[in-house]
């Protein structure tokens, strides 16, 4: 059984920062996994953030590039999101996605709230 933990809800102004996190447990082995971030904003579907795969290359949408950043640490089974310059539109439930390389199936958290406003 996997598990994936987001950690990083928050509320924070815009031009504000926040970090999130996404913490992997059970039989994975977390090394060899590609991981992704999405984000859900209420009334729309689920919108693809930014991705690291193994070797530690990273994608990003268009409309975070520049203001996030993907990381991940393998020793702790850990990614990342530092997001800056945050803003309104990025108002959204966040979740992480591990998808084991050579795998079908793929993992998902349950997902955390970032909300940006004054």
């Amino acid at each position: 059984q996997v598990q994936l933990v987001e950690s990083g809800v928050g509320l924070v102004q815009p031009g504000g920062s926040l970090s999130l996190s996404c913490t992997a447990s059970g039989t994975i082995i977390f090394l060899t996994s590609d991981m992704t971030w999405y984000r859900q904003a209420p009334g729309k579907g689920r919108e693809w953030v930014a991705q690291i795969f193994v070797g530690s290359v990273s994608k990003y949408a268009d409309s975070v590039k520049g203001r996030f950043t993907i990381s991940r640490d393998n020793a702790k089974n850990t990614m990342y999101l530092q997001m800056n310059s945050l803003k309104p539109e990025d108002t959204a439930v966040y979740y992480c996605n591990l998808k084991p390389l050579g795998a079908v199936s793929t993992y998902w958290g349950r997902g955390t709230q970032v909300t940006v406003s004054s």
